[in-house]
């Protein structure tokens, strides 16, 4: 399955797309658009899109995952409202309302760009960590609602079997998480040394 936003769906109109020979579109596309030494533009607009095709085919929204994989192919791994709105060739709009999914997920962080009022959105070398560790928080949420129903429902009915089953699963999955996420820090220093 083709996810929306690739190439072909740019050429076809996509609603987020600047006409082929718009100043927009022309810099998003020129070898300026990339800092001198980096990889060619063509190449790192490829990754974007596939990447973020995969990222949407597991189910984050289309301009999100976007916004993510540019960060992430750029050089410094942060850019600026601007710059990203010039390397996907969407609109401001577009760019705002994903940074703000992303940094509600813990996927990039806000930050403001030195001697100047613009804000500069930054992706991690331990984002996934860091998205995945946060996640820990959305489980004891579940865990909290389960065990109210469990309670409410009775431990022995049908029902809350079923509920106490799925909260043993979250306890589980959550003593795991933290269990795997010490084993990746050591892990990670072996791989990378400390920050």
């Amino acid at each position: 399955m083709r996810a929306a936003g690739g190439p072909d769906a740019r050429a076809a109109g996509s609603p987020d797309a600047k006409p082929a020979g718009s100043p927009d579109a022309q810099a998003a596309g020129s070898p300026a658009a990339q800092p001198a030494g980096s990889p060619d533009a063509e190449v790192v607009s490829r990754f974007v899109e596939q990447f973020a095709s995969q990222l949407v085919e597991a189910g984050m929204p289309r301009m999100p995952a976007r916004v993510f994989a540019a960060l992430l192919a750029s050089d410094s791994g942060a850019l600026t409202a601007a710059e990203l709105g010039e390397r996907l060739r969407v609109s401001p709009a577009a760019v705002s309302g994903a940074v703000r999914y992303l940094a509600q997920q813990h996927m990039i962080s806000r930050e403001r760009e030195p001697g100047t009022r613009r804000d500069l959105f930054r992706v991690h070398g331990n984002q996934w960590y860091e998205a995945i560790g946060n996640r820990d928080t959305v489980i004891k949420r579940w865990e909290n609602a389960l065990r109210e129903g469990v309670a409410g429902l009775g431990a022995d009915t049908p029902a809350g079997r079923r509920l106490a089953e799925t909260l043993a699963f979250f306890e589980f999955i959550e003593a795991e998480l933290a269990a795997m996420m010490d084993r990746w820090r050591v892990h990670r220093e072996g791989l990378f040394g400390r920050d």
